[in-house]
């Protein structure tokens, strides 16, 4: 049971003597029910048990228990669908729902392009490490299959830029650390418009230049691979360390100053 009637106190042994906000029921419910998203016990696509379930279960009027929900929707937590019987639904976020912001934000700080490239050089090469060290074979089979089939596919349709900022995501989300993948899926749609605007710009206006590039970037790819098969943690730390930069002076070149506001809009 939840009680309702929780209120502001004063704790006078705070650091700032300031009142601490008791959390309205409502928090504490959307608390509750958050957690048990997060530990699982509601999955993906589940929907919430039903109004007079939830309000027996926390003891709480439909008001509050609407208001939890409502708490929960504003974090694209849950999908509720006005008018239908089946109630709230879980929606488990994936980046998209912090790329947005992050994007904002760096377009309010004037960010350049070269910001988004200097930011990825700290976190692709670690993330080559991770996979290398802890990986799985179907890790390695799906970057293989990436470098086999949709770069190539991609390069013919002049559309190279989509499949080298995908084989850069997926790299460090099959890494298995989440914080990275987070990072990486905040930056990848910055990422993918500049590198696709380029590639897109150069196969039409440097073709020779376009392929000798193309070409660079399998035979890197390819040896990262060979180095995760081995579990060279430290190899693949450097190899993609030195891709990263050299992937920076031919993407940016001439580009260091295009803002990411320019991209984004």
């Amino acid at each position: 049971m939840i009680d309702e009637q929780a209120a502001p106190v004063f704790d006078p042994h705070s650091a700032t003597g300031r009142p601490i906000r008791t959390p309205k029921t409502a928090e504490l419910v959307a608390r509750k029910l958050r957690r048990m998203i997060v530990d699982g016990e509601l999955g993906d696509g589940d929907h919430l048990p039903h109004e007079a379930e939830l309000m027996e279960h926390f003891a709480v009027s439909r008001p509050t228990l609407r208001e939890a929900v409502r708490v929960l929707e504003s974090e694209r937590l849950v999908e509720v669908r006005r008018g239908s019987r089946s109630g709230a639904r879980v929606c488990v976020p994936g980046p998209e729902v912090v790329a947005r912001p992050a994007s904002l934000l760096l377009e309010l700080s004037n960010a350049t392009v070269e910001d988004v490239f200097v930011a990825r050089e700290a976190v692709e090469p670690a993330a080559a490490r991770i996979l290398a060290e802890n990986g799985t074979e179907e890790a390695f089979d799906e970057l293989e299959r990436i470098v086999d089939e949709e770069t190539p596919a991609a390069y013919a349709a002049d559309n190279l830029g989509v499949a080298a900022a995908l084989f850069h995501l997926r790299m460090v989300q099959l890494s298995g650390n989440a914080t990275l993948a987070l990072i990486a899926g905040m930056l990848h749609e910055i990422f993918e418009r500049h590198t696709s605007s380029v590639t897109r710009h150069r196969s039409r206006t440097d073709a020779e230049t376009y392929e000798a590039n193309y070409r660079l970037f399998i035979r890197s790819q390819r040896r990262l691979l060979k180095l995760l098969r081995v579990r060279d943690g430290e190899g693949a730390f450097a190899h993609w360390q030195e891709h990263m930069i050299v992937a920076r002076s031919l993407v940016i070149e001439g580009h260091l100053a295009v803002e990411v506001r320019d991209l984004l809009d």
